[in-house]
């Protein structure tokens, strides 16, 4: 495993998400991503799935402080986010998240974001940042707190590799973290010529290049996957190390184009 250091602390550069993973699902998909040696768990208040996170992790035989967890705020406003973060920490069984983020901008997110650092000043969440928020939206939360967001969490994969947001977190001193990295389980781009003489050299798959390239930019990922075969091919990522040669035309793939169906005010490129 690789890791992020924030002020003395390790953060896992892989991580497992739970979007899409019914609550039914979700405690055992978690419990055996903790098994296979997952360390950072990704839910959301949308999700509908924290209650079952939270079982997964006090059923598991990892201590908590080892366990990485976020989740994301779906609340607008101050007053409402205070609600909510109690509502998640209750629902969830626990005294506290590693990191709470706003899922994506809305009308108050300044508001939100100060109920959130409130939080974090009680030592309720241990980190707090954003998703979906482009530069300028970046940059207001910045000016308007005294707590910088540890990360922002944007839709990243090979066809749309982020570059303008990613030098621009990089230098803001924020991790760029990636949703849908495998672009919704991974389509036609497996099949790729790049990918296919990429894989053959190091005996992995093409999902195992394309999550490696990725956490090789410094960029986080969180893979989703029921499937126990799945989840532990995506987790081998570690033992090989893309050339820069190998890196650059990997690079060379970015379409600059977003899945299908996500929403313009959340493509965050510009």
């Amino acid at each position: 495993m690789e890791y992020f250091e924030v002020k003395g602390e390790k953060i896992p550069k892989l991580g497992f998400g739970t979007y899409k993973i019914a609550p039914a699902d979700t405690k055992q998909a978690v419990k055996q991503a903790l098994k296979l040696g997952y360390r950072l768990i990704d839910t959301a208040q949308y999700y509908r799935n924290e209650a079952q996170v939270g079982e997964a992790v006090r059923e598991s035989d990892v201590k908590r402080e080892d366990i990485f967890i976020t989740t994301k705020a779906m609340t607008d406003g101050y007053e409402a986010t205070k609600l909510g973060i109690e509502d998640s920490l209750q629902k969830a069984g626990l005294s506290y998240f590693d990191l709470m983020i706003i899922h994506w901008p809305m009308e108050d997110s300044l508001g939100t974001y100060r109920a959130m650092a409130e939080a974090y000043h009680e030592g309720k969440l241990h980190h707090i940042g954003l998703s979906n928020f482009n530069i300028n939206q970046t940059k207001e939360i910045m000016a308007n707190s005294d707590v910088k967001p540890l990360l922002d969490q944007i839709e990243t994969h090979l066809n749309l590799q982020q570059g303008k947001m990613h030098e621009f977190l990089t230098r803001e001193g924020i991790i760029h973290e990636s949703y849908s990295p495998l672009m919704e389980d991974a389509p036609a781009i497996l099949k790729h010529p790049v990918l296919q003489k990429i894989g053959k050299k190091y005996g992995k798959t093409g999902v195992q290049v394309m999550l490696r390239f990725l956490t090789q930019e410094d960029i986080m990922v969180i893979p989703r996957s029921v499937n126990p075969k799945h989840m532990q091919e995506n987790f081998e990522i570690f033992d090989f190390t893309l050339t820069p040669a190998e890196v650059a035309e990997i690079k060379e793939l970015d379409k600059r184009q977003p899945i299908d169906g996500w929403p313009a005010t959340m493509r965050v490129d510009e």
